[in-house]
Order: C-alpha cells, then structure tokens, then sequence
C-alpha cells in the first residue's frame, strides 16, 4: 500500500480531546483536504513503519504529508495552517523555536487522559464521514 495523496492526520482513537480535535479539524477542512487514521490502526502501523515509536506512545498527533512526517506541534501548526479557523492566529507561535512550542504541546499531550478522559475503544465515524477515515 502507498501513502495516500492527500494528507492523514492519525490521532489517538481512544483520548477524547483527540476526538474533539478531529471533529473539530473536520468541521473547519473547508476543502476536505485531510484524511484520518487513529494510531491504534492497521493503516497506521503500515503507513508509519519507519517511525513505529509514534505508535508504541501515541504522544502526538502525526500528520503524513506528501511522504514527511510531522509531529507535536509543528504537525498541529501544519493542520492549523489549512484550516478556516478563529484559532490561526495561534500560527504567529509557529515562529517561535519547536522545543519551546513542543513543551506546551508536550504539557497537554502528557495530561490529556487525566484533564479530558478517555474511551474505551476508537471512535466510529458516521456514514457521512467514512470516506474521510482510512480504518
């Protein structure tokens, strides 16, 4: 199998602010650009082999484009950048040097069950957002 054309966001399936933020980047994809995996799938496994410690930690959002990946936050600045969104101007940040803006990313990813919870299994999409999901 081949890296998709369009760009995957691949998140943790089973950590609510995760979820939330795809409903979220969905809502916002006015151009329906992205294309979504949750690290726990298969897809994932395969489409990620090179970097298989994204998915043992599941630290951060990864963001497949065009062959490259990205994490933490310059993968959330990448996703933030496409999106039509109050939120982009927190790109000005995007200037600011990564291991200062990943240790905010890292503060929210490391808390994320404790602050926001979790579920028990990966959520399913609806009929209408299928196509939008590889697993």
């Amino acid at each position: 199998m081949t890296a998709p054309q369009a760009p995957v966001i691949f998140f943790d399936g089973v950590c609510n602010l995760c979820n939330q933020s795809v409903n979220y980047i969905i809502k916002h994809d006015e151009h329906k650009i992205f294309r979504f995996a949750s690290l726990q799938s298969e897809i994932a496994k395969h489409l990620l082999s090179e970097r298989p410690e994204l998915i043992q930690n599941m630290g951060s959002v990864v963001l497949l484009e065009s062959g490259t990946i990205y994490t933490h936050s310059t993968a959330a600045f990448r996703i933030l950048k496409q999106l039509k969104s109050s939120w982009r101007w927190l790109l000005i940040f995007r200037y600011l040097p990564s291991r200062f803006t990943d240790f905010f990313y890292d503060l929210i990813a490391n808390n994320r069950y404790r602050w926001f919870g979790k579920k028990d299994s990966c959520m399913m999409p609806t009929a209408e957002l299928k196509s939008r999901f590889l697993d």
